[in-house]
């Protein structure tokens, strides 16, 4: 189903009157294109469908007008459903109605009277609605957001009605009390799916008794419910990934675990509790390998029964992980305090022991025209020399002054990097699969998008990052620029590809944030190839020990992110991680505690992903 049509969006009111002077003047296909729009922006609105049963009287029921293909637009789906209950075909309707809402979910599209009448369960079988009620289910989030129950009430209406109608039907009962659990009705749900599994107990009546009580914190009565769908059905290993999330929830990680292994003793490649022990393994010891092996099991099973979010889960809010690092260095502290302030083009100071890494001085300096910057002297080893000799030169520099040393990308690579830039991902095999998009840049562009950042753009992300850190937007276009680099010539056997070589360049080039953008690159890479994984291990490892070299004897801004970098890479050596996890000076590495404003600011944008 489109969202829309070729010609500009109209107003369903515009829509209406398109629609009625076309009608006036016999012209009924272009009458039914305005009043598919009309309802596509206004589907509870009387007026149209008044207008919608003139159209059908013309036409001898109107459904000739809006036939269902491959590229139907919504509006008209919707305006077929309610043509098809008008003719007597209300099971039909039902259908498209419920398709649509799997469309949006968050538009009222069943909001008419034919869909909330007591009378029509009484025209349409118990085993029918329930279907259409576990078709809506399967479109909608558990549980729905306050903001979107709204435009799904007449759905929960049906099911009353239904239920009323139906008293003694368990799965009726059973997808009715699904819907209501996913609305926040959870008592009715609970009574529901009780009264499903007296009058017909069945496996699918446990499961939907079990996540009712769930819902409503009754575990104990949840897991014995679980408990017998399995006694019913031992061969549904779902229901014991079920029994495992719900113990794991209440921190019996023990026991999720042994439900996790029941499952897999039965069949090792069962994706839904592979997916569960993994992350479950993965909580209890905190061991990288076991997200790194759920991604090989994605990787290698990439027909799974359903999708899975637990990688996702692991990964969201990690440093590198599921997002970037936010920039350390007293440079970065004032660029925010002078954003925070507004007083962005004030005269203000920050004085520094080294040398800021490039990128973070052209961002201050570019953002906050006003403030002055002073080194306090030569730092050795010198910041601005690379780590080691290398084929690609970022900056030149004039004193401490960096200016880029290539020329700015063309405005394609501009516009494309735009569209996936974004400071936050899944999980490092979906920020590559992203990154895809940026494989038709040459590698010319994307090293230019290293020193020439585009602005942020004029939305809501954008925004959001110009008035509190400038500094992530800029960070975020170089990790998607170095995801572009890793997607140049994939047909190069790794050791001599042109993707490694000029991403190890940029590791050991100038401490910048490219650098970190480059080595999460290469971890990325070492997480969708696990043939690479020995080599990038030895490239992180290297890396980290000489910031740490260097962190002896000047500040190293740049230190604290590679060593979450370097957490976050598979196949890491124990020393190296060590190292790591002292460099952070804490067991666990975590993002500043929540009353942080920074904090707040990555859960709003991880919140946006």
């Amino acid at each position: 189903m489109p969202e829309g049509r070729d010609d500009p969006a109209l107003s369903a009111t515009e829509e209406l009157a398109l629609a009625r002077l076309a009608l006036d003047e016999g012209d009924l296909h272009h009458a039914a294109g305005h009043l598919a729009g009309a309802l596509a922006r206004a589907p509870t609105l009387p007026e149209v469908h008044e207008t919608l049963a003139r159209l059908a009287a013309a036409d001898g029921g109107g459904l000739d007008l809006f036939p269902i293909n491959h590229h139907t637009f919504v509006g008209a789906v919707v305006a077929r459903a309610h043509l098809l209950a008008a003719a007597g075909r209300p099971a039909e309707g039902l259908e498209l109605l419920a398709a649509a809402t799997g469309h949006a979910p968050g538009t009222e599209w069943a909001g008419v009277p034919w869909v909330t009448a007591s009378e029509l369960v009484e025209r349409l079988e118990p085993d029918h609605i329930a279907r259409v009620l576990m078709q809506v289910c399967a479109a909608l989030t558990d549980p729905v957001p306050r903001a979107g129950r709204a435009a799904l009430a007449p759905y929960l209406t049906l099911a009353r009605n239904a239920a009323t109608v139906h008293p003694e039907h368990g799965l009726l009962l059973g997808a009715a009390s699904a819907l209501a659990r996913r609305l926040g009705e959870v008592a009715l749900a609970i009574r529901w799916a009780s009264r499903g599994v007296r009058c017909q107990p069945s496996k699918m009546g446990e499961v939907w008794l079990g996540y009712a009580y769930r819902s409503a914190g009754r575990t104990r009565d949840a897991l014995a419910a679980l408990g017998r769908a399995v006694d019913l059905d031992p061969d549904d290993l779902a229901i014991y990934a079920d029994i495992a999330g719900t113990l794991a929830d209440t921190g019996r990680l023990d026991e999720a675990l042994e439900w996790t292994e029941r499952a897999l003793a039965r069949d090792p490649s069962f994706d839904c509790a592979v997916h569960t022990a993994h992350r479950l393994r993965h909580l209890r010891d905190g061991d990288l390998s076991h997200l790194v092996a759920l991604a090989d099991f994605i990787r290698d099973h990439p027909d799974d029964s359903h999708e899975h979010g637990d990688l996702a889960q692991c990964c969201r809010g990690r440093p590198w992980l599921g997002q970037l690092t936010p920039a350390g260095g007293p440079l970065v502290d004032a660029l925010r305090q002078a954003v925070a302030d507004d007083d962005i083009g004030i005269g203000g100071a920050v004085r520094l022991a080294a040398a800021a890494p490039p990128s973070a001085l052209r961002t201050a300096t570019a953002v906050a025209p006003g403030l002055r910057i002073e080194v306090a002297g030569a730092a050795e080893p010198d910041p601005r020399e690379p780590r080691r000799p290398s084929a690609q030169r970022l900056w030149h520099f004039a004193q401490d002054v960096p200016t880029p040393a290539l020329p700015a990308p063309s405005p394609a690579a501009v516009e494309r990097i735009a569209q996936v830039a974004h400071p936050a991902w899944p999980h490092p095999p979906a920020a590559y699969d992203a990154a895809v998009g940026l494989a038709g840049l040459d590698v010319d562009d994307l090293l230019g998008l290293l020193v020439h950042p585009p602005a942020a753009p004029a939305s809501g992300l954008g925004r959001l990052l110009a008035a509190q850190d400038p500094s992530i937007w800029v960070r975020g276009v170089q990790v998607w620029a170095c995801l572009g680099l890793l997607h140049q010539r994939t047909d190069e056997p790794w050791t001599d590809s042109t993707r490694r070589r000029v991403l190890l360049d940029l590791v050991w080039g100038v401490e910048d944030w490219v650098t970190e953008a480059a080595l999460f690159a290469l971890i990325t890479a070492a997480w969708v190839d696990p043939a690479v994984r020995p080599d990038v291990a030895r490239v992180v490892a290297e890396r980290l020990a000489d910031a740490a070299a260097v962190a002896q004897a000047r500040p190293v801004p740049i230190a604290v992110s590679l060593a979450h970098l370097a957490l976050a890479a598979p196949a890491l050596d124990p020393d190296t991680a060590a190292l790591a996890t002292r460099m952070l000076g804490e067991r666990t590495p975590r993002l500043p505690r929540p009353r942080n404003p920074l904090r707040r600011l990555w859960q709003r944008l991880t919140r946006r992903r």
